[in-house]
């Protein structure tokens, strides 16, 4: 089996081939960092101009680094959502437009489960598992029962991780994306000189909120000189250690909701493009230790939007039958736990 598949749901414009073995044929991603790099964030309206003036050209590089053809697919799949609709519907109408050509079964893949179902191509990863999703736009824990199947325990009240990472280094005088500059900055630091707070610390569920963290952390900017090398290596390395501290609280409140559901999960995924942050990764994964839980995530290649993603969920898919029909209507919002209500996907069986 060989899928194709496409990702245009926020910057960057991304098409890969997949087999269902695990073997990525290839993965071209085209990131719009110069055009969104002045206005210190994604523009919607930029990025759905740079997806149609990009898809076609990356499309053909996926097929020609992949050494196949349209007539060598089995399957298109594309992200249907959630995201900047503008983005999406490229993708979409692409994947459309193929599907059609060529009479292939075409696949809209929720964004969010792709990240969720990445583990499975990279590492051996079985179901159930407990993932913790963290974005720029989401911040989530769900427990993965199997494809298309997800309970979410509870998410951000308000600002996303990978947001506040990105504000906090425009703060500073940085660009975008901020996650990767601040944990860069960190690296000659001292955690503690810089007490910040820790919203829901403590607390039950596993939710979380970072608008306080964020609303911190400009007031200690704008009490500091921001051009001294000294102060951003300590206030990014205390920030890093704070929002250590924080996810460790939150994931072992998750862990027990999941547990209370399913005491045979073992694994902690970590996705989306945080987790990355190999800062973040080690500090889980020591706190896993004494739980006997193994932390798992992505490559970073594979952390961030790709369409490697994107394909491989539409492989997970089409072997449990669950194709889409021509039909779809692209979706700015589609939380996870809806695939469990039903995501009017064709469920069709495959031989």
């Amino acid at each position: 089996m060989i899928i194709l598949g496409l990702e245009t749901s926020c910057d960057e414009t991304a098409a890969s081939v997949v087999t269902k073995d695990k073997r990525i044929l290839s993965n071209i991603v085209s990131s719009q960092y110069l055009e969104h790099k002045p206005f210190g964030g994604v523009v919607p309206e930029i990025a759905a101009r740079a997806h149609l003036g990009h898809i076609d050209f990356i499309v053909e590089e996926a097929l020609k680094k992949a050494s196949v053809s349209l007539d060598d697919l089995d399957g298109i799949a594309v992200a249907g959502g959630p995201g900047l609709i503008g983005g999406v519907i490229v993708g979409v109408m692409m994947a459309k437009g193929i599907a059609m050509a060529k009479d292939l079964p075409f696949i809209p893949v929720n964004h969010l489960e792709a990240h969720a179902l990445t583990a499975r191509l990279t590492s051996d990863v079985m179901f159930p598992y407990l993932l913790l999703l963290v974005s720029g736009g989401h911040c989530q824990f769900l427990i993965v029962e199997e494809v298309g199947d997800y309970t979410y325990l509870g998410g951000t009240l308000d600002d996303a991780l990978g947001e506040c990472l990105d504000k906090t280094a425009r703060l500073l005088g940085h660009g975008y994306p901020g996650g990767p500059i601040i944990e860069q900055l960190a690296l000659t630091g001292h955690e503690d000189a810089f007490s910040l707070p820790k919203p829901l610390k403590g607390q039950e569920g596993c939710a979380f909120s970072f608008s306080g963290l964020k609303t911190a952390a400009r007031k200690v900017i704008s009490e500091n000189d921001i051009t001294s090398p000294t102060f951003q290596a300590d206030f990014c390395a205390s920030l890093q250690q704070t929002i250590g501290e924080i996810l460790i609280d939150r994931c072992s409140h998750a862990l027990r909701m999941a547990h209370a559901k399913r005491p045979d999960i073992k694994t902690l995924v970590v996705g989306g493009g945080v987790a990355a942050n190999q800062y973040f990764k080690g500090q889980l994964s020591q706190w896993a230790q004494s739980y006997g839980l193994e932390v798992v995530s992505p490559p970073i290649k594979l952390c961030t939007d790709n369409g490697a993603m994107i394909a491989w969920a539409g492989v997970e898919r089409f072997r449990k039958g669950l194709l889409g029909s021509l039909d779809f209507a692209p979706r700015p919002r589609w939380p996870l736990e809806e695939l469990r209500r039903g995501d009017k996907t064709e469920r069709k069986t495959i031989s």
